[in-house]
């Protein structure tokens, strides 16, 4: 067990997906790795907990696809590490307006990258997917292979339980109050709420829906990184037609671009109940948040019962709901970069994934670790997800179409 005043080649603040992927990662490398959570380790208070979320290559901004298809990758790597699965392959399939500036970018994205897709008509969508989905006349679907589930609160188990056979010292329930840059001797001091301290010569900052308060107390830079509440859903198939939903079958996890933006899995987690949610929730105070009473499901339930053939049972609300945070930037892009400021290239952070990160955790543990001990990423374009940004403009990357993802 670590000591304080313990020194570290590196120090990660902050044990979610992000956290435990980059420990993971700084710890196979052979260098001496502390990672600190402020909570109790796979705790459900911040954005890496829960039952699924969704894997998926497809996005308007082409920049996501490489990062995607290195984590499909990373993602098996691991599994094969640990011996278990964390990652269960599906189709995906995307949906809106023919028109929908998001459903052309993603078309675009399947062409550039030359991703094996299918773009389905109303007719031929029902009739590949078995009368699962029932869209307007106006709306094309996208569908492809490059979908699946990952089991979270597992996931992050899986990449701690990997740092700490790779040498990594892992401690939770020590909130990092303050980060200082050493003077004298080089290297970055972390100072916890119950007065221990730790020197490393490099520090990672991934601690979520906390990035704004961390990093405004750390550096004085204020990032404009939103906590939202938000409430995933699962909904109760209808008796007779459970077998069609489940993994492993033909149903596809899928995004539906529209107001509201709406995604879901197939059947994974609870048998006979299917995950079907909004993207987005309500700005909280991380700290003070209201656990509830979460979104209201009018159009949720419309949509389930226009869309989803009938065969899911929406009237009497979901079955079963759980609550998670997001970290939005303005243009949901994540911020990845050095700290700056007196701090140079010594910490780097990783922040703002907008709900749409997870998937990533293993590509961006990789390029964290690269930034913080090498000073660059390999492979990867990082210029989108500069802190910069926002001080060029406040709304961040600039896009033409409205930017949803899960």
């Amino acid at each position: 067990m670590a000591v304080s005043g313990q020194d570290f080649d590196v120090i990660i603040v902050g044990a979610g997906i992000m956290g435990s992927c980059t420990a993971y990662q700084v710890a196979k490398r052979g260098h001496k790795t502390l990672l600190i959570e402020q909570f109790d380790f796979l705790h459900h208070r911040g954005s890496s907990h829960g039952e699924s979320r969704t894997i998926r290559a497809t996005y308007p901004e082409d920049y996501y696809y490489a990062m995607v298809m290195e984590s499909y990758k990373l993602w098996e790597e691991a599994e094969s590490e640990i011996g278990y699965k964390v990652y269960f392959k599906a189709r995906h399939l995307d949906m809106g307006a023919s028109d929908d500036k998001s459903v052309r970018g993603i078309i675009d994205t399947c062409i550039k990258h030359s991703v094996p897709h299918e773009v389905l008509d109303p007719r031929l969508l029902a009739e590949k997917f078995s009368g699962m989905f029932n869209i307007p006349e106006n709306c094309v679907g996208v569908s492809n292979d490059y979908g699946g589930v990952i089991k979270p609160t597992k996931a992050v188990s899986m990449f701690q339980t990997l740092a700490l056979q790779k040498g990594a010292v892992l401690r939770d329930c020590m909130e990092v109050k303050d980060i200082r840059k050493d003077g004298v001797k080089g290297g970055i001091w972390v100072y916890t709420s119950n007065g221990e301290k730790f020197w490393g010569k490099k520090c990672v900052v991934t601690v979520g829906a906390w990035t704004r308060k961390l990093v405004k107390r750390v550096r004085g830079v204020e990032l404009p990184i939103q906590p939202l509440e938000t409430t995933v859903c699962y909904w109760r198939i209808k008796e007779g037609h459970e077998a069609k939903y489940r993994i492993g079958g033909d149903f596809p996890t899928f995004a539906y671009y529209g107001e509201p933006y709406i995604y879901g899995t197939p059947s994974l987690e609870f048998p006979g109940l299917i995950k079907v949610a909004v993207h987005g929730g309500y700005p909280c105070d991380q700290d003070k948040r209201p656990w509830g009473p979460g979104i209201a499901f009018g159009s949720l339930k419309q949509w389930i019962e226009e869309k989803l053939a009938g065969q899911v049972d929406s009237a009497a609300g979901p079955a079963a709901t759980q609550l998670c945070m997001y970290s939005m930037s303005p243009d949901e892009d994540f911020v990845i970069d050095f700290l700056g400021g007196e701090f140079g290239k010594d910490v780097v952070i990783g922040g703002g994934f907008s709900g749409h990160g997870f998937k990533m955790g293993p590509v961006v543990g990789r390029i964290l670790a690269d930034l913080v001990l090498g000073g660059e990423a390999k492979g990867v374009e990082l210029k989108h997800f500069r802190m910069g940004r926002f001080e060029e403009n406040p709304k961040g990357n600039v896009k033409n179409f409205l930017s949803s993802k899960v």
